[in-house]
């Protein structure tokens, strides 16, 4: 009998269809339904990328005036929520709150007890944008909580970008860095089947709720191979501390067998088609909070590591310290992740549910051969 070909980390594998998003190999481009990121990034409100993700097309000016109607309108905690959330020791990583807050919404949906009510489109739409509206809030007290600050109250005069700014810092800053945020979301939104999508993706197949499987991404989604890689940045930045020692820094890394994250990526072969869009809007950071050196590291890291090792950045690599320079605290880096992915993470689940087969694959056993008590 010939051994089955083992393909770890299912690389290469191609398991089902999708009409969300692809990385075209040609142009190295992501494309969300057919439009490059990058353009979308540049003329496009996160709101309107998301419902591109949800819906299959850009929204008409009615159907956007609709959509960010209701998302406004959903953005407020429970005081259940805000409860649960409360009972989240400090010492747990900030990914643990909204995986847990996320869980606890899908406990208080009485529509989900309806007959066919789990699977329903249209609920599940609704759902998608009440986890849309809900994660920004969530996020944003989660970090104001670690710092000892109370919730600020959701406003539905803001957009997305500007309201979850607001939440976070009790004030809406000046339009380049809402601009720069506006962009992260927007690169971050969806990225065909990754580990956590993946991972969502096989919840729903077995017919369980969006909650379930929006949770279980969470859950991929915290892991430092995944998600947490934005975080490993910039803590990697503050180890390194300026540009001088970045050269020494990474060749004792590396000499250290230390994995560097930021850097490589599993689909992109010849650099993540995002970084040059997420790098110009560091760059326009930078400049607005004079802050010229975090650049100079950055550079120089990415110099070093292209000379060593041959391998470019990722989008975590510049949306860190472009978070840092927000105000953002570095444990809050992979929730703002998640608050962006919430997006194609539920396009992903409703696709799934409408063309399902469950997801099992096989294994090759490599134990003990067949035995018995004696």
């Amino acid at each position: 009998m010939t051994d089955p070909e083992i393909h770890k980390g299912l690389a290469g594998v191609v398991v089902d269809t999708t009409t969300i998003s692809s990385v075209n190999p040609e142009t190295n481009s992501l494309l969300y339904r057919g439009y490059p990121v990058q353009e979308l990034a540049a003329r496009c409100s996160y709101e309107e990328v998301a419902y591109l993700l949800l819906h299959g097309d850009l929204p008409s000016a009615d159907e956007l005036v609709a959509f960010e109607a209701l998302e406004r309108s959903l953005r407020g905690l429970d005081v259940r929520t805000l409860r649960i959330i409360d009972d989240i020791p400090l010492t747990a990583h900030p990914m643990d709150a909204v995986r847990t807050a996320v869980s606890q919404l899908g406990a208080f949906d009485a529509t989900l007890l309806q007959p066919g009510g789990i699977l329903n489109p249209e609920l599940n739409d609704s759902r998608a944008v009440y986890l849309l509206a809900q994660l920004p809030t969530i996020v944003a007290y989660e970090q104001r909580r670690r710092r000892g600050l109370a919730l600020i109250e959701p406003r539905d005069d803001l957009n997305y970008s500007e309201n979850f700014l607001y939440m976070t810092f009790g004030e809406v800053p000046d339009e380049v860095v809402v601009d720069a945020f506006r962009v992260s979301l927007v690169l971050y939104a969806e990225h065909s089947f990754n580990a956590s999508t993946f991972t969502a993706r096989v919840i729903a197949s077995t017919l369980s709720d969006i909650y379930s499987a929006v949770t279980g991404a969470i859950g991929a989604l915290k892991g430092p191979l995944h998600g947490g890689a934005n975080e490993a940045v910039m803590h990697a930045f503050d180890e390194i501390g300026s540009a001088d020692r970045a050269a020494a820094w990474l060749d004792e890394s590396l000499a250290a067998k230390r994995k560097i994250m930021g850097f490589g990526h599993r689909v992109y072969k010849h650099g993540d088609s995002r970084v040059p869009t997420m790098r110009a809007a560091l760059e326009v950071l930078v400049d607005h909070y004079d802050r010229p050196e975090m650049l100079e590291l950055y550079t120089a890291l990415e110099t070093a590591m292209d000379e060593r090792k041959g391998i470019k950045p990722n989008l975590d690599y510049p949306s860190g310290p472009a978070y840092n320079l927000m105000g953002f605290d570095t444990e809050t880096f992979t929730p703002l992740f998640a608050a962006a992915r919430i997006a194609g993470w539920t396009a992903h689940i409703m696709e799934q549910y409408s063309s399902n087969s469950l997801i099992r694959p096989l294994s090759q056993y490599t134990g003990q051969p067949e035995r018995h008590l004696s």
